[in-house]
């Protein structure tokens, strides 16, 4: 019998996600990525589990990660909320910039099409707001899409309060995806706008970009990458044994307690490249955290930051 993670409402849109995703980023990731057969391994367990959000990117290996899940889906298309990305545009070396202007828009969306294999994309997102036109001509143009069928549900990425208001004046946002984690709490200076619009957050890098997984195991990596935190590795790894289970486990149980706090739909979208972490997060989903531990996270943990 196969297991199924709860799912959630995310935004006003009649989007209906699992509590928590795959981000499939690090699948092409240079000098890490997954063998092919490998990877849609990784996915197909994934929809097992009921992680049905499966999440990617055209800038991922420049397209050849949503040709990756294109491929790994295949005949499981009905099951999965389909989520990609576009707006990035590469440049000479390591340069690029945000580009929205409707006949891009337009033309990325048909790409991604093209490679994923399918005909809609469940939740578009806009990689970063534009550099080289208003928000609301990009956003006119995603509510284009949505209203040609090719595209079902639009969020945003790495946006201000500001910009998710002028953004949802347009069309309906669904999902704001940003960095939140132990780790990086800077969204949540923006959180209470996706609060007053009824937004959901969806998460990325909840375990910190692994290093919450690792605790105490990098310290100098650790207090480099988040200042101000020097004892949050311990605490967690205290917490962990105490649930025993590891201390990754605990960091993404408590971006999943956001929802909670801040009574929004809030759907993290871990990554991994191994059938054993994946199934470490999917159990990671249901881990209750008491009050106490919480406190003692949040103590070492700035909001804000």
């Amino acid at each position: 019998m196969r297991t199924r993670l709860p799912t959630t409402p995310m935004g006003g849109t009649g989007l209906v996600v699992p509590v928590q995703g795959l981000g499939c980023m690090r699948m092409t990731e240079p000098g890490m990525a997954t063998e092919p057969s490998k990877a849609a391994a990784v996915i197909n367990h994934a929809l097992d589990l009921g992680v049905t959000l499966i999440d990617t990117s055209d800038m991922y290996g420049r397209g050849r990660n949503e040709e990756l899940v294109g491929r790994a889906i295949g005949r499981r298309r009905d099951e999965v909320v389909l989520c990609t990305r576009f707006g990035v545009v590469f440049g000479p070396g390591d340069s690029w910039w945000v580009r929205g202007d409707a006949p891009f828009v337009r033309a990325s969306c048909e790409a991604s099409l093209k490679r994923l294999g399918t005909d809609v994309i469940d939740l578009y997102y806009l990689a970063r707001p534009p550099a080289n036109v208003p928000l609301e001509e990009t956003v006119g143009a995603m509510a284009e899409l949505v209203a040609e069928g090719k595209v079902r549900h639009i969020g945003l990425s790495e946006v201000s309060g500001e910009e998710l208001r002028r953004a949802h004046a347009v069309h309906p946002v669904s999902a704001v995806q940003s960095e939140w984690s132990l780790g990086a709490r800077r969204i949540e200076k923006m959180v209470p706008v996706c609060v007053e619009l009824g937004v959901g957050v969806v998460p990325f890098s909840p375990n910190g970009r692994g290093l919450l997984c690792a605790a105490d195991d990098r310290p100098a990596q650790f207090s480099r990458t988040f200042p101000g935190r020097e004892k949050l590795p311990g605490v967690l790894r205290d917490i962990a044994d105490g649930h025993g289970v590891r201390p990754g486990q605990i960091a993404l149980a408590w971006v999943h307690h956001r929802a909670r706090v801040w009574g929004i739909p809030v759907t993290p979208i871990p990554g991994t490249q191994q059938l054993r972490h994946l199934e470490e997060n999917v159990a990671a989903a249901s881990i209750v955290l008491g009050d106490e531990e919480l406190a003692r996270l949040d103590a070492a943990s700035p909001a804000g930051v």
